[in-house]
Protein backbone atom coordinates (compact mmCIF):
# COMPACT_ATOMS: atom_id res chain seq x y z
CA UNK A 1 0.00 0.00 0.00
CA UNK A 2 1.33 3.39 -1.01
CA UNK A 3 -0.10 6.81 -0.19
CA UNK A 4 0.49 9.32 -2.96
CA UNK A 5 -0.30 12.66 -1.33
CA UNK A 6 -0.89 15.44 -3.81
CA UNK A 7 0.29 13.82 -7.06
CA UNK A 8 -2.15 14.43 -9.89
CA UNK A 9 -3.18 12.13 -12.70
CA UNK A 10 -5.35 12.45 -15.80
CA UNK A 11 -8.13 9.86 -15.69
CA UNK A 12 -9.49 8.56 -18.99
CA UNK A 13 -11.57 5.67 -20.25
CA UNK A 14 -11.39 2.90 -22.81
CA UNK A 15 -14.89 1.45 -23.03
CA UNK A 16 -16.05 1.35 -19.40
CA UNK A 17 -12.60 0.79 -17.87
CA UNK A 18 -10.77 3.67 -16.22
CA UNK A 19 -7.06 4.37 -16.57
CA UNK A 20 -4.72 7.17 -15.56
CA UNK A 21 -1.42 8.74 -16.56
CA UNK A 22 0.70 10.89 -14.25
CA UNK A 23 0.03 14.52 -15.16
CA UNK A 24 3.74 15.39 -15.42
CA UNK A 25 4.06 12.96 -18.37
CA UNK A 26 1.34 14.73 -20.37
CA UNK A 27 2.18 17.46 -22.86
CA UNK A 28 -1.39 18.19 -23.92
CA UNK A 29 -4.76 16.65 -24.75
CA UNK A 30 -6.22 17.27 -28.20
CA UNK A 31 -9.34 16.31 -30.14
CA UNK A 32 -8.99 13.48 -32.61
CA UNK A 33 -7.67 14.68 -35.97
CA UNK A 34 -6.66 13.24 -39.30
CA UNK A 35 -4.05 10.55 -38.80
CA UNK A 36 -1.74 9.64 -41.67
CA UNK A 37 -1.22 5.91 -41.80
CA UNK A 38 2.28 4.60 -42.33
CA UNK A 39 3.15 1.18 -43.74
CA UNK A 40 4.85 -1.70 -41.93
CA UNK A 41 4.10 -0.66 -38.35
CA UNK A 42 2.78 -2.58 -35.37
CA UNK A 43 -0.99 -3.12 -35.48
CA UNK A 44 -1.73 -0.66 -32.67
CA UNK A 45 0.22 2.20 -34.27
CA UNK A 46 -2.45 4.30 -35.97
CA UNK A 47 0.02 6.48 -37.85
CA UNK A 48 1.28 10.03 -37.39
CA UNK A 49 -0.19 13.49 -36.92
CA UNK A 50 1.20 16.95 -37.58
CA UNK A 51 1.13 18.75 -34.24
CA UNK A 52 2.02 22.37 -35.00
CA UNK A 53 4.78 21.37 -37.40
CA UNK A 54 6.06 18.37 -35.43
CA UNK A 55 5.36 14.84 -36.65
CA UNK A 56 4.02 12.77 -33.73
CA UNK A 57 3.39 9.00 -33.85
CA UNK A 58 -0.02 7.95 -32.51
CA UNK A 59 -0.97 4.63 -30.92
CA UNK A 60 -4.39 3.24 -30.05
CA UNK A 61 -4.74 1.90 -26.50
CA UNK A 62 -7.88 0.08 -27.66
CA UNK A 63 -5.79 -1.88 -30.19
CA UNK A 64 -2.85 -2.20 -27.79
CA UNK A 65 -5.12 -3.96 -25.29
CA UNK A 66 -6.70 -6.08 -28.07
CA UNK A 67 -10.15 -4.56 -27.65
CA UNK A 68 -12.76 -4.35 -30.38
CA UNK A 69 -12.19 -1.42 -32.74
CA UNK A 70 -14.80 1.33 -32.82
CA UNK A 71 -15.22 4.49 -34.82
CA UNK A 72 -13.94 7.62 -33.18
CA UNK A 73 -16.62 9.73 -31.50
CA UNK A 74 -16.90 13.36 -30.45
CA UNK A 75 -15.35 12.38 -27.08
CA UNK A 76 -12.31 10.60 -28.56
CA UNK A 77 -9.07 12.34 -27.60
CA UNK A 78 -5.35 12.06 -28.21
CA UNK A 79 -3.28 12.36 -25.04
CA UNK A 80 0.12 13.67 -26.14
CA UNK A 81 2.85 12.49 -23.78
CA UNK A 82 6.57 13.06 -23.47
CA UNK A 83 8.55 9.84 -23.33
CA UNK A 84 12.33 9.90 -23.17
CA UNK A 85 13.24 12.27 -26.03
CA UNK A 86 10.06 11.65 -28.02
CA UNK A 87 6.49 12.88 -28.12
CA UNK A 88 3.80 10.23 -28.67
CA UNK A 89 0.02 10.48 -28.99
CA UNK A 90 -2.25 7.95 -27.29
CA UNK A 91 -5.84 7.60 -28.52
CA UNK A 92 -8.45 7.12 -25.78
CA UNK A 93 -12.25 6.97 -25.84
CA UNK A 94 -12.67 9.92 -23.49
CA UNK A 95 -10.79 11.98 -20.92
CA UNK A 96 -12.64 12.26 -17.62
CA UNK A 97 -10.81 14.48 -15.16
CA UNK A 98 -7.72 15.36 -13.19
CA UNK A 99 -7.64 13.19 -10.08
CA UNK A 100 -5.56 12.29 -7.06
CA UNK A 101 -5.53 8.88 -5.39
CA UNK A 102 -6.01 8.31 -1.70
CA UNK A 103 -4.12 5.03 -2.07
CA UNK A 104 -2.29 3.07 -4.79
CA UNK A 105 -2.12 -0.71 -4.58
CA UNK A 106 0.31 -2.92 -6.49
CA UNK A 107 -1.23 -4.26 -9.70
CA UNK A 108 -2.29 -7.90 -9.95
CA UNK A 109 -0.56 -10.14 -12.49
CA UNK A 110 -3.49 -9.64 -14.88
CA UNK A 111 -6.08 -6.89 -15.04
CA UNK A 112 -9.09 -7.91 -17.09
CA UNK A 113 -6.99 -10.07 -19.40
CA UNK A 114 -4.21 -7.46 -19.71
CA UNK A 115 -0.68 -8.12 -18.42
CA UNK A 116 -0.21 -6.38 -15.06
CA UNK A 117 3.29 -5.26 -16.13
CA UNK A 118 1.64 -2.44 -18.11
CA UNK A 119 0.47 -0.82 -14.87
CA UNK A 120 2.18 1.06 -12.05
CA UNK A 121 -0.68 0.17 -9.76
CA UNK A 122 -4.38 0.50 -9.05
CA UNK A 123 -5.46 3.87 -7.68
CA UNK A 124 -8.33 4.16 -5.24
CA UNK A 125 -10.70 7.12 -5.60
CA UNK A 126 -14.15 7.99 -4.31
CA UNK A 127 -15.45 6.89 -7.73
CA UNK A 128 -13.78 3.48 -7.70
CA UNK A 129 -10.62 1.82 -9.00
CA UNK A 130 -8.38 3.25 -11.73
CA UNK A 131 -5.49 1.41 -13.41
CA UNK A 132 -2.40 3.63 -13.62
CA UNK A 133 -0.44 3.06 -16.84
CA UNK A 134 3.28 2.38 -16.87
CA UNK A 135 4.17 4.41 -19.96
CA UNK A 136 7.67 2.93 -20.27
CA UNK A 137 6.27 -0.58 -20.76
CA UNK A 138 3.70 0.52 -23.33
CA UNK A 139 5.81 2.97 -25.30
CA UNK A 140 9.01 0.92 -25.26
CA UNK A 141 7.03 -2.03 -26.62
CA UNK A 142 5.80 0.33 -29.34
CA UNK A 143 9.40 0.99 -30.38
CA UNK A 144 10.35 -2.71 -30.70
Amino acid sequence: MQTMGQEQYIEFAIEEEYYAIHIQDIHEIIKIQDITQIPNVTSYVEGVINLRGKIVPVISLRKFFNLEERDHSRTTRIIVVHHLEDTVGIIVDRVNKVTMFSDIQSPPERIGGIDGNYFVGIGLTNGGLVAILKLNEILLREQE
